[in-house]
């Protein structure tokens, strides 16, 4: 299995990172109002000292717009800031806490498999983690995986099966498996019942 950091199909990270991108561009207008707001400047004022019409500059603060770079970088000017204070993110923590209730599902394109994330965002963190539920029967697909770094996987329930450079490992509750993930390798659940795993991968830095 590849969880979406160290995914090698460049079509699925795009995917996967809509998302966020979207994030960032609504979170535009709350930094462009508290910006103007920590200069006590008016909506008019900010626009002026802009180059945009008041409406325009309302319209982002809202998010009801979303700003052309050319105005994005006129508004950056005005309030003295760089372009990139705006779409950047501020610094990855150095500790990350998980909530059970606020595991956030993670994209994965594998039929029958839901996961759950465990780990803190991909910056100074070289491993990526998740619950892994494996639907009776699932597998990773016709064609083994490959690319840098290291998996390893611990089961908590049921059974499964990985096949790693050729050669099989049935894993049961309480087994794991620990390889390197640059050699072919794939996963199924052969039971009937549920799989549950934590399945971590690290990336190579």
């Amino acid at each position: 299995m590849t969880l979406p950091r160290a995914a090698s199909d460049h079509a699925e990270i795009a995917s996967a990172a809509l998302p966020e991108i979207e994030r960032k561009v609504l979170g535009l207008g709350a930094k462009v109002a508290a910006e103007r707001a920590e200069r006590g400047w008016s909506l008019a004022q900010l626009a002026q000292r802009a180059g945009l019409s008041t409406a325009s500059v309302h319209k982002i603060e809202k998010s009801g717009m979303t700003p052309t770079i050319a105005s994005l970088m006129k508004i950056a000017a005005a309030l003295g800031r760089s372009v990139s204070f705006f779409v950047d993110e501020p610094a990855t923590p150095d500790v990350s806490v998980v909530r059970h209730e606020d595991r956030a599902k993670v994209y994965t394109s594998k039929q029958g498999l839901d996961l759950r994330n465990l780990s803190g965002r991909y910056g100074p963190f070289l491993i990526a983690g998740a619950e892994a539920i494996v639907e009776p029967l699932a597998d990773s697909g016709p064609t083994p995986m490959n690319h840098p770094g290291e998996e390893l996987v611990v089961v908590t329930a049921g059974a499964m099966v990985f096949t790693v450079d050729g050669r099989e490992y049935a894993l049961g509750e309480g087994d794991s498996i620990h390889f390197r993930t640059l050699l072919p390798h794939s996963w199924r659940n052969p039971a009937a019942e549920i799989a549950r795993a934590v399945w971590l991968v690290v990336r190579s830095s």
